[in-house]
């Protein structure tokens, strides 16, 4: 049992000291060796760059997902039907799922006026201290509010506030599409707010659109019925699970008729979808940085075939196997391909943390809503480019090592 044993640590030991011979500089043939140089560097500059876009493409998501989600809400019930969002409905699903956290609201669209500035808005009527448990852009607001006790007051967004020239104490005319009627004919309904406080969720968008006010308020200019909703924006932590167990209560104790129920994700469905399609069309891109590179591993190793005819043939005469020169050349290219991914993943972590510590790249905030360069590589991502870099090297290294075990020390010899 020794001598195989023996046997096969010579084999191995053959086998690495001739790799090591070969990766040495050659004088006699320098651009092997800058070729296996430039193989190494377009592999490691690969996986680097390939490291950073995925990391960057994730951190936006992510900030967008983020931002998103606080001002859509991780479920959204929607009546389909005349007063189907009423209090006993909350009051039962409260009961069922204690977890959840409940905000009823009311809504319209409206013309916001101050002077002779005007702008279309979504008005919402919203429990304020509910309304905090589930918003903390609303919440942050409130922090920061006047605690005026008037029915009639509004939290409107920071950019609003910027465009209509109004601050917190200041009053803002709203129009309803709803009319009165005034002696002979009728005009737009239009009430007075007070501004309470304004918010600021990071996304201009939302900040110009969107005013906060009290369900009072809609009970009295519009005659809502109280008790009886337009919506109920419900906090979910799991939100994807929670919206599933919500329609089989729902459907189990007969109130699903007349109820939507809606996640955040199916609101902005079609742009998390692009998002999605655009992160993986760069990874397949940017992979083929690192097939050219391996083309290179390739050219090099076919360079050094041609160039050792001599030796591999000499080698075989004195009794090395195909098997161990097929096996000098894959670990030879295996050995330059791993080598540039390992390096490329020290770069790429290098990368990260630099960008993410030194403001070296800056957003505008106003278009973006984040002024940060955000990167968030996942696990997931980064075990997909090690594997995607690993196979592709494997595949690049046997090529030249089937073509080196296949050589003929006869027709070498004799030619030589």
């Amino acid at each position: 049992m020794a001598v195989p044993h023996k046997t096969i640590v010579n084999n191995t030991t053959f086998i690495h000291k001739i790799i090591k011979h070969y990766l040495k500089y050659d004088k006699d043939n320098p651009f092997i060796f800058i070729s296996s140089l430039m193989a190494f560097l377009g592999i490691a500059a690969g996986v680097m760059v390939l490291m950073l876009a995925m990391g960057i493409m994730h951190g936006t998501q992510k900030e967008f997902q983020k931002r998103l989600f606080v001002m859509n809400y991780p479920l959204t019930l929607i009546p389909t039907n005349y007063d189907t969002a009423n209090n006993e409905l909350i009051q039962k699903l409260n009961k069922q799922f204690p977890h959840l956290q409940f905000s009823p609201y009311y809504t319209t669209q409206v013309i916001s006026k101050s002077g002779s500035n005007v702008n279309g808005s979504i008005l919402y009527g919203v429990d304020f201290n509910k309304e905090s448990k589930i918003n903390e852009v609303f919440k942050k607001a409130q922090n920061d509010s006047l605690l005026i006790q008037s029915k009639f007051k509004m939290v409107v967004g920071g950019t609003l506030a910027e465009d209509m020239f109004i601050k917190k104490g200041d009053k803002l005319t709203l129009y309803f599409s709803e009319h009165q009627a005034i002696g002979f004919g009728t005009m737009p309904l239009q009430k007075r707010f007070i501004i309470d406080s304004t918010f600021d969720s990071g996304l201009n968008t939302y900040d110009k659109a969107i005013i906060y006010t009290t369900h009072e308020a809609f009970q009295k200019i519009l005659k809502r019925k109280a008790g009886s909703y337009d919506g109920i924006h419900i906090y979910s932590s799991d939100a994807m699970n929670d919206l599933l167990k919500i329609n089989t209560f729902l459907k189990e104790n007969n109130l699903h008729q007349g109820l939507r129920l809606q996640g955040w994700w199916e609101q902005n469905a079609s742009f998390f979808a692009a998002m999605e399609m655009e992160k993986t069309a760069l990874f397949l891109v940017l992979l083929l940085i690192i097939l050219v590179a391996a083309l290179n591993i390739i050219s090099s190793l076919l360079m050094t075939v041609m160039s050792r005819r001599s030796e591999i043939a000499l080698m075989k005469t004195l009794g090395a196997t195909s098997s161990e020169i097929k096996n000098i050349f894959f670990k030879l290219g295996a050995i330059i391909g791993i080598s540039g991914i390992v390096a490329g993943t020290i770069l790429g972590l290098i990368g990260m943390w630099v960008l993410t510590t030194f403001p070296i790249i800056s957003l505008s905030e106003d278009v973006y809503g984040f002024s940060k360069l955000p990167i968030d590589l996942t696990l997931i991502d980064f075990i997909s480019i090690i594997i995607g870099a690993i196979i592709i090297v494997l595949i690049s290294a046997r090529y030249p090592a089937q073509k080196a075990s296949s050589t003929d020390p006869l027709t070498v010899l004799r030619n030589e």
